[in-house]
């Protein structure tokens, strides 16, 4: 601890802001270190919010932990602190290495899960300090170092060796033959020492819990082969024979690390798209003064209404509003939309987003948790951290199966050394290298993760993994009418005049008018008058009549807008006169003359809607439209947009009971809805997707927020589940398929260690190479 300073503890939140930010940080933490700063309150907003568990209040909190190098470790993070006081849940994810766990702060801190975790040797880091790039690149660097040291020991061995293979026996001088096997012996050491240095350390610490780890036979494996080559290395006429495996042992390493070393570049791009996310606010910014200059303060130290200046290239510290006279803003991991925004002065502005160019000054008005960037991180932390179904089932017989490994190995061993005590050795080891389960645990979590950041990156956030599973097997896809497939205000769609006005005219006599009520009808005109370029005028008196309309002047002059009756008109027969839609809406103006327009009115269906529904049916999906407005409205927008079940005026309960009644029936339902009338009917769906301008209590049930709002994501969701399921059931046939024919050459002798060490490398790769392909989905839109 003395030899490498890290983290000082705060004696007092308020000296702690931004501590480990602005100084107080000098080196990561070790498993030795002093946790108490996890114990900050300030420092603990980073990772840190208050839930209710089973009507208990407690904390949860989402840490990064380090030291993880295969699947089985997640298990042994989690049994670390499981069973420890105060500790009511803790989950870690493998692919991404993150724990969330609930915590009792009566009955335990942060600080002594931290420690206990550090026992079993690992660390937890907050994720913002663990995703930095300082850490990424140390990381990046050992795991090079022990690449290049196995790497360069194996090809000098492989030099070495190659004289044994290709002379007959007798060829070689016997001091030279031993000069050349102690050569070997003297380059397996650093591969030993230190190349192999983490296989070591995580099957060590599995054992000392009682544990069987992944990396437990492949240290059995390596450790056996170094002590029977060094034996006959020593003593060639010796209980452990003349042969030796110092090819076998670094080209088996080599080929491991290197394996290890591209799942962890793959393991950053499954998991990239969070991390971005993580990790785009500022660790700085420059807030303005009194005096109108600016100083340099962590992020954790603004407040409300403070005024701060972000420079191009620099990311919102929060939600506020625009004081610049204009901006150019990138929000594509936050809202989907692929090119720059332009902000005006008094426009919002949303944390995490960039500013493209030139510096802009804004005023805060949420920050930390309370800004939506804030909600979509813990909405795709949440998702990072889940174990789908398949996933945990393949973790279940992982454990099990290397227990059999072990023995499968010991057994051959045995069998083998009642015929050639020579070849017992190496079929042993074979056994032991090439039956590691770890592309059966890769197969189902990273394919699952690469998805959910391919529809991150189109501003689709993923709540639950496991959601992935059961879109793919939807049959229906049910869709909620106002704000899903409309937009969420009327729009003026068609103006009908008397002979004597042209519609542009007419919407210069009603504007006015409208410009004087809130009524949707009335701010759809006014819109569209703006839209046109009319000028704002309003009359000085303009009277509104509930439920009828608006009206204006004198009984000589008087000008109405609104229904036919306020007009003083037969809507039969302005039908039968073509003056009027029979199935839209319509606003009408007239004066002391009578007629003088109809506006045609449209709740606006979404451009993109129609496309979706067809390629839907393309599919092979069914869709309904499940709706709480009049029949005449719903069946309207549902013949423009080609879908034939209809269910109008229906109430949340009707809603859900019709969707349950659909399940009954065997449907398998996707919902897709925005208000909060929804809520229900999206927590019940087989799968559901909630619009990003919905309500917050619709984003909380569903299974996916499209942040964007466009429909068009949806069918980019389920055709990227099902791609996902057919890549996972590639990955786990891949994965049987390899057990199956490589167990029995091993068994039979006929796969040296140095060939299972590299199928063993390849199998895993496969997995994770085939689920990158979920990274590459394309972003072109249906419209």
């Amino acid at each position: 601890m003395a030899d490498t300073p890290t983290f000082v503890s705060s004696p007092a939140p308020t000296q702690g802001a931004g501590s480990w930010l602005l100084g107080r940080h000098r080196g990561p933490l070790t498993v030795t270190d002093d946790f108490s700063v996890l114990d900050d309150p300030v420092e603990q907003q980073d990772f840190t919010q208050d839930c209710e568990v089973q009507g208990q209040l407690a904390c949860e909190s989402v840490l990064l932990v380090q030291g993880m190098y295969c699947a089985a470790c997640s298990d042994a993070v989690e049994s670390a602190i499981a069973g420890k006081p105060g500790v009511l849940s803790a989950q870690v994810h493998a692919a991404t290495r993150r724990l969330i766990v609930r915590w009792d702060p009566a009955r335990t801190r942060i600080s002594e899960l931290a420690r206990a975790v550090g026992d079993a040797g690992y660390r937890l880091l907050p994720l913002q300090q663990a995703l930095s790039v300082s850490e990424r690149q140390a990381e990046t660097r050992k795991a090079l170092w022990r690449l290049f040291v196995a790497g360069f020991c194996m090809m000098q061995v492989m030099m070495y060796t190659t004289p044994m293979y290709v002379t007959e026996p007798g060829e070689i001088a016997p001091d030279l033959l031993h000069l050349l096997r102690w050569a070997c012996w003297i380059l397996s050491v650093p591969v030993l020492l230190f190349a192999s240095g983490p296989f070591f350390r995580s099957a060590w610490r599995d054992l000392r819990r009682g544990r069987v780890g992944m990396d437990t036979p492949v240290s059995i494996g390596i450790l056996v082969t170094f002590v029977a080559s060094s034996g006959a290395t020593f003593d060639p006429a010796g209980p452990w024979g003349s042969e030796i495996w110092y090819d076998s042992l670094t080209m088996f390493v080599f080929f491991l690390l290197g394996g290890r070393y591209l799942e962890l570049k793959a393991r950053d791009r499954t998991a990239g798209a969070l991390d971005a996310l993580i990790n785009r606010l500022p660790e700085r910014c420059e807030r303005q003064l009194a005096d109108g200059s600016f100083e340099a303060v962590s992020l954790k130290r603004l407040q409300l209404a403070d005024i701060v200046r972000v420079q191009a290239g620099q990311a919102f510290p929060g939600d506020g509003l625009l004081l610049s006279d204009g901006a150019t803003v990138d929000e594509a991991l936050l809202t989907g939309e692929s090119h720059p925004v332009t902000r005006r002065q008094g426009e919002s502005l949303v944390a995490g987003s960039y500013n493209l160019a030139g510096a802009a000054l804004m005023r805060v008005e949420r920050l930390g948790r309370d800004t939506r960037f804030a909600q979509i991180v813990q909405l795709m932390e949440r998702a990072s951290t889940e174990k789908p179904r398949l996933a945990q089932l393949a973790d279940r017989i992982a454990a099990p199966f290397l227990v059999a490994v072990l023995l499968a190995a010991a057994l051959s061993g045995w069998w083998w050394w009642q015929i050639d005590p020579d070849r017992a050795i190496a079929v042993a080891v074979a056994v032991l290298i090439v039956t590691c389960p770890c592309a059966l645990s890769l197969a189902t979590p990273v394919a699952m993760l690469a998805a959910a950041g391919a529809l991150a990156k189109r501003g689709v956030l993923v709540r639950r993994l496991q959601a992935f599973e059961e879109l793919a097997g939807i049959d229906t896809v049910v869709f909620d009418k106002t704000g899903t497939l409309t937009r969420d205000r009327v729009v003026l769609r068609q103006t009908m005049t008397r002979a004597d006005l042209t519609a542009g005219q007419a919407l210069a006599l009603a504007a006015p008018l409208a410009r004087a009520s809130l009524h949707p009808v009335s701010r759809a005109i006014a819109r569209a008058a703006q839209a046109d370029g009319l000028p704002e005028a309003a009359f000085l008196e303009v009277q509104e009549l509930p439920g009828l309309g608006l009206q204006s002047g004198s009984d000589g002059a008087m000008l109405r807008l609104g229904s036919a009756t306020l007009c003083g008109l037969d809507e039969a027969d302005l039908l039968r006169e073509g003056r009027a839609v029979a199935d839209q809406p319509c606003a009408y103006l007239a004066d002391v003359a009578g007629w003088v327009a109809t506006f045609v009115l449209d709740e606006g269906v979404r451009e993109e809607a129609a496309a979706v529904v067809a390629r839907l049916h393309a599919l092979g999906l069914e869709t309904r439209l499940l709706s709480g407005d009049r029949a005449p409205a719903a069946e309207r927008v549902a013949r423009q947009l080609g879908i034939h079940q209809v269910t109008a005026q229906a109430s949340p309960e009707r809603k859900l009971a019709e969707l349950l009644e659909l399940q009954r029936q065997g449907h398998r339902l996707a919902m897709v809805g925005d208000g909060l009338n929804d809520g229900p009917v999206l927590a019940r769906a087989d799968s559901s997707f909630a619009l990003g301008h919905g309500a917050p209590l619709a984003q909380a049930q569903s299974d996916f927020v499209v942040q964007s709002g466009q429909l068009d994501e949806l069918v980019a969701a389920i055709e990227l589940a099902r791609k996902t399921l057919l890549v996972v059931r590639q990955n786990l046939l891949w994965a049987a398929v390899y057990n199956l024919i490589a167990v029995p050459l091993a068994l039979a002798g006929w796969m040296p260690p140095w060939l299972a060490g590299l199928g063993m490398a390849a199998s895993s790769l496969l997995v994770m190479g085939n689920a990158l392909r979920l990274a590459r989905v394309p972003q072109s839109r249906l419209t």
